[in-house]
């Protein structure tokens, strides 16, 4: 098989890109290995998607259904459900799927894979393996397609935003959620969601805890849990036992970057170094959503694959400008900066970060060669939400720094 624009993964970032390309009047096969498109968002059943892309309130389901839609009726893309890509190669990969194995040949490729969920596993979660330690996703997947409760007594180890909804699911359904213990000294999911989904139903959330041990033969009996000081060390002093029958693990997300093995890879996000297009050390592959790096948002997530769309489709038809690099630098008050070079220019970009701490009242600043070239006042901002600037780049030659002020 042969296209301009192939992407791989039909959640929001790959529909939203194919639907982009297909619009600069490319040819485009989106792939996806489960049996529908919609991604994660077709177990979300809560509301909240679609404020900033619709100008809505919508569901997970239904901002998959609006997206859906549009691919099926756009005659330039191919969709292939039940198919996964086994194989990359140089503008090919190999995929099998209900047709059997075969090869698409591309001219550009976007990636937007997703990420999966850290299991107790990649947090080296201490204790016994009883039934009863699963992932916030699987917990959701459980309850709200599957239709099963997946305990009666719960504990959520990490306050990410799946942990979070999923505390307030499990109290409508009728299980107690006793606390919520998080590592840090902030959260990593929404403001919104900590108002929403803890505090409206009183359960507590516990910074700079964690489980210390899991207990438990067949099924989970309970969890030692404690304080940590600033490296994360346990202070057995704080030591102390809940008892419940289920432990839900929301303790990050990793991009699948596994079969990308030629692909730098950025270690703060996990996700692949890329310029000011979203192309990657390979020009012709192109990566947007979470696995590039975590979004907060779905809409933020269908905002960035429309733009690559853009860029993966003006690369299929030679005419994607480049220029001389600028590199992008920051200081320590941030996690990350995305992208990581800019090309040279007049035009506007849009820096995305994410912060290290939080802050309060602060000026975000972009510096080059000494000179301001964007400022942005913070009322307050938080290591869970990610935030953006916007700045010109006429008179910019050389680096540009973030910083703090």
């Amino acid at each position: 098989m042969k296209t301009d624009v192939l992407v791989i993964g039909g959640g929001p970032a790959g529909m939203s890109a194919a639907l982009s390309a297909s619009q600069n009047n490319s040819k485009v096969v989106l792939v996806e290995r489960d049996h529908v498109l919609g991604g994660i968002l077709n177990q979300c059943i809560h509301n909240g998607f679609g404020l900033h892309y619709f100008k809505e309130e919508l569901t997970g389901p239904e901002f998959a259904h609006r997206f859906r839609e549009m691919v099926e009726k756009d005659k330039n893309i191919k969709v292939l459900t039940n198919t996964l890509v086994t194989t990359f190669g140089e503008k090919k990969v190999s995929v099998i799927g209900e047709k059997g194995a075969f090869d698409i040949s591309f001219k550009a490729c976007i990636v937007a894979m997703g990420c999966r969920e850290r299991t107790a596993g990649n947090i080296n979660l201490n204790g016994t393996r009883p039934m009863g330690v699963i992932t916030a996703g699987t917990a959701q997947k459980m309850v709200n397609i599957d239709g099963k409760m997946v305990g009666k007594d719960v504990v959520i180890l990490g306050s990410g935003d799946i942990g979070l909804i999923m505390a307030r699911r499990l109290t409508l359904e009728g299980a107690r959620v006793h606390a919520v213990f998080e590592i840090n000294s902030t959260s990593s999911g929404l403001r919104r969601n900590i108002l929403q989904c803890l505090d409206d139903f009183n359960i507590p959330l516990y910074y700079n805890t964690t489980i210390f041990e899991v207990v438990g033969k067949d099924r989970v009996e309970g969890v030692y849990y404690g304080e940590v000081d600033e490296h994360f060390n346990k202070k057995e002093e704080t030591k102390k036992f809940l008892k419940c029958d289920t432990v839900i693990l929301s303790v990050g997300l990793i991009p699948e970057m596994q079969n990308l093995t030629d692909i730098k890879v950025n270690p703060k996000t996990n996700g692949a170094f890329v310029n000011e297009h979203y192309q990657t050390n390979k020009p012709w592959m192109f990566s947007c959503g979470n696995i590039l790096h975590v979004h907060d948002l779905v809409d933020n997530v269908a905002l960035e694959g429309k733009q690559v769309g853009l860029f993966a489709s003006l690369y299929a038809q030679n005419k994607l400008n480049d220029g001389n690099l600028i590199e992008v630098k920051h200081s320590s008050d941030f996690a990350y900066v995305l992208p990581y070079t800019l090309f040279e220019g007049d035009e506007d970009v849009e820096m995305k970060f994410r912060l290290k701490n939080k802050i309060v009242r602060k000026w975000i600043k972009v510096v080059s060669e000494g000179k301001e070239v964007a400022k942005k006042f913070v009322l307050a901002g938080v290591p869970g939400e990610m935030m953006t600037i916007s700045f010109s780049k006429k008179g910019v030659k050389k680096e540009v720094v973030l910083e703090v002020e």
